[in-house]
């Protein structure tokens, strides 16, 4: 078993391999989707936004959403879309209007980058180059992926280091989140698993090894232990039920220390994919589970039956052609086609059998009513509609897995929709409008999704795409 200071020198020594220089942006005639994928240089002042149509039903909070919002410098860019510098956008609905405001997870990256005017920091997909400092897995922490409500702060979160906490009314950076003084650094994954109670599950991915956070609603450490896996896997979601923690590994596995990160990585599908399934009140007791191999972002909430039984879903990938070609092209404005990540339902039986069952449709970000993690669902909220010309999604939808039946809207070619989320019978996301160059919030019934937004508003800005946020209701 790995002890911390193992677990958190492997990190270091992947982040000191040797410098290289970073990429060079070419400037070719950009596709119009590359607006997805532009630079924001300032924090946006909170400001109004304009209603475009509907009457917003009585819902007041905050959509709290995080995504890479920087990815070039002088004439240096980041090598991957995944390693731009973290923008929290609060989008604050009230009385039927909505306000925006935004702004930049004030990392150590993100200050020595913008003292020297060039990308240096290694990330995912991005070499070091020179001028890098790394001391330590916060060093390269871009702080850019999912964002949560923790009592009074909320957590920016990445995969490989802390949460760094921000003040939930100013966006004000707080600083990295250190839960206990000897679990300084400890990986912290961008997709914690939240109780109806607020109880936060969590784990920290470490080659052959993983860290099991238990925090309190408020963000309090409760428990933590390290646990072995059947495998060293690239590890970026999990998923848990009521009563136990849902570990997938897939056969994308750490080969080497060398950056940037993804390059480390070997695919092995003769490995296949193993399902760890632990149990929340005591982490020795542990089963697995054997499936085909495959690669994936992101799972939906998992739940479990009267005869024990364990169903989750997953937006799965044949392979990790997206995140090694894919993604990276993304910053360059290069679409590289790979296959479509598809909906499927995983079923783990009670005699050890492990079972797939497709929906059929491509689909990616699955979400559930928060209120239902852990527990038995039918539906899942989800965005999809790929053309095969170009990446992004274009409609957000809910799958029923009784009916078998998809209720989805298309937002259509110029819009590019970003993941939606679920809030009291309502979806509510952003979508960026190509042919306004803005940034737009929608409303939608999750009863009738099919007949698009009950209220739209339009910001005076064009944002990069996101990847994930949640709610706080006021």
């Amino acid at each position: 078993m790995l002890d911390r200071r193992q677990f958190v020198s492997r990190g270091l020594m992947t982040c000191a391999a040797v410098a290289l220089p970073a990429p060079v942006l070419a400037a070719p005639a950009k596709p119009d989707w590359t607006l997805g994928l532009g630079d924001v240089l300032e924090d946006i002042p909170l400001q109004s936004v304009t209603r475009l149509h509907g009457k917003p039903p009585g819902i007041a909070g905050t959509l709290y959403r995080n995504g890479p919002a920087r990815f070039r410098r002088g004439a240096s860019a980041a090598g991957h879309w995944f390693d731009g510098d973290g923008l929290v956008r609060a989008w604050r609905i009230a009385g039927g209007e909505a306000r925006l405001a935004g702004r930049f997870v004030d990392t150590p990256k993100r200050r020595l980058e913008e003292r020297l005017g060039r990308i240096v920091q290694p990330g995912f997909g991005t070499p070091a180059a020179a001028g890098a400092e790394v001391a330590g897995p916060d060093d390269t922490n871009a702080a850019n992926t999912n964002v949560i409500v923790a009592g009074d702060r909320l957590l920016a979160l990445w995969e490989a280091g802390s949460a760094t906490a921000l003040d939930p009314e100013t966006l004000a950076t707080r600083g990295p989140v250190t839960f206990r003084p000897d679990l300084a650094q400890m990986p912290f994954l961008a997709h914690p698993r939240v109780e109806p109670s607020g109880r936060i599950w969590n784990i920290g991915s470490g080659g052959k090894a993983a860290f099991i956070w238990k925090l309190s609603a408020d963000g309090t450490f409760e428990a933590g232990q390290m646990v072995p896996l059947p495998m060293a896997s690239y590890m970026h979601d999990f998923t848990a039920t009521e009563r136990h923690l849902v570990i997938l590994c897939q056969p994308w596995v750490v080969a080497s220390s060398r950056l940037p990160f993804s390059q480390s990585m070997a695919w092995q599908p003769e490995l296949g994919s193993r399902v760890l399934v632990i149990d929340k009140d005591d982490l020795t007791k542990r089963r697995e589970y054997e499936l085909p191999p495959l690669f994936f972002f992101h799972l939906g909430d998992a739940w479990e039956e009267a005869d024990g039984t364990i169903r989750f879903d997953g937006c799965f990938h044949k392979d990790p052609t997206f995140a090694l070609l894919g993604a990276p092209g993304l910053v360059e404005g290069r679409y590289e086609h790979s296959e479509r990540p598809e909906l499927t339902m995983v079923t783990l039986r009670p005699d050890g059998r492990a079972d797939l069952a497709a929906a059929g449709i491509t689909a990616e970000f699955p979400r559930s009513a928060p209120e239902l993690a852990g527990l038995p669902r039918r539906q899942t909220v989800h965005v999809g509609g790929y053309r095969p010309d170009r990446p992004f999604a274009r409609t957000v939808g809910i799958w029923d897995w009784e009916r078998g039946a998809n209720d989805s809207f298309n937002f259509g070619a110029q819009q590019l929709v970003e993941e939606f989320v679920p809030v009291g019978g309502y979806l509510i996301g952003t979508t960026l409008n190509l042919a306004a160059k803005a940034t737009e919030l929608h409303m939608l019934d999750s009863r009738r999704i099919a007949d698009g937004p009950v209220a739209s508003w339009r910001s005076a800005v064009a944002l990069p795409l996101s990847f994930h946020g949640n709610w706080l209701a006021a």
